[in-house]
């Protein structure tokens, strides 16, 4: 196994079943105990606890692994932030897509204010390390006294027709939301969305562009670079 693969010493089931375990619960809207059920019938005898602690330890792993195989992102960013409750407290998590809706960052706050849309901006920036050539963001005036202070000389639209793509961005990460019954903690939410911002999309082509061929064929490499990511191709084989 190279050096850049995760390291799966220590644990008694070997990648062949928590890389499966780790990308259903993150692709599809499945309770941890429904993805015990679906390895049940592969013959894996897996806990729901055994797939939360599998995915806690190797979601941001592989999400890391992803992001770092993809090309950099385009130079129009699309902003929006909703609202979350949190153990029964409202908050707010701001996520910015570029336009092939490739996310670049998500970030728990407790307002949306000026100083939370300036951190947000700079932990975008940080994590990028690009520019945008514009922003696109709705007509929260946050977003236009932060890019005032953070990035002065980009041009910034703000408009509530121009970003429904960072809008309907938020749809999996909600299905995913009610499918664990809500977040109890920041700190949860945000290692949750950090894995899934990674591993989700990978598995989401454009399909509505691809034709049927083209889509089979962009998921076959797209799940051998999964298999990269995860050790699983360096896995001797049988004869």
């Amino acid at each position: 196994m190279d050096s850049a693969s995760p390291s799966y010493k220590g644990h008694r089931y070997p990648v062949g079943a928590i890389s499966p375990c780790v990308r259903r619960s993150f692709r599809f809207p499945l309770s941890f105990r429904e993805v015990g059920e679906l390895m049940l019938q592969r013959g894996v005898i897996v806990s729901c606890e055994t797939v939360r602690r599998w995915c806690a330890t190797f979601g941001q792993v592989y999400a890391a692994g992803l992001r770092r195989r993809r090309p950099r992102p385009g130079d129009t960013w699309h902003l929006d932030e909703v609202f979350v409750r949190i153990d029964g407290e409202l908050r707010y998590r701001w996520r910015a897509v570029d336009a092939d809706g490739t996310v670049l960052d998500i970030l728990v706050q407790n307002r949306r204010d000026k100083a939370a849309a300036r951190r947000f901006f700079r932990c975008l920036l940080q994590t990028t390390r690009a520019v945008p050539r514009v922003p696109v963001t709705d007509k929260l005036r946050s977003y236009g006294a932060a890019h005032r202070e953070v990035m002065p000389f980009v041009e910034h639209r703000q408009s509530k027709y121009l970003n429904n793509r960072a809008e309907n961005s938020h749809q999996p990460t909600r299905q995913r939301e009610r499918a664990r019954k809500g977040f109890r903690s920041v700190g949860a939410a945000h290692r949750f969305l950090s894995a899934f911002s990674g591993v989700s999309p990978h598995f989401r082509p454009r399909r509505h562009l691809m034709t049927a061929s083209g889509h089979r064929a962009e998921m076959t490499v797209r799940f051998a670079i999964w298999e990269q990511v995860t050790g699983a191709a360096n896995l001797p084989t049988t004869a």
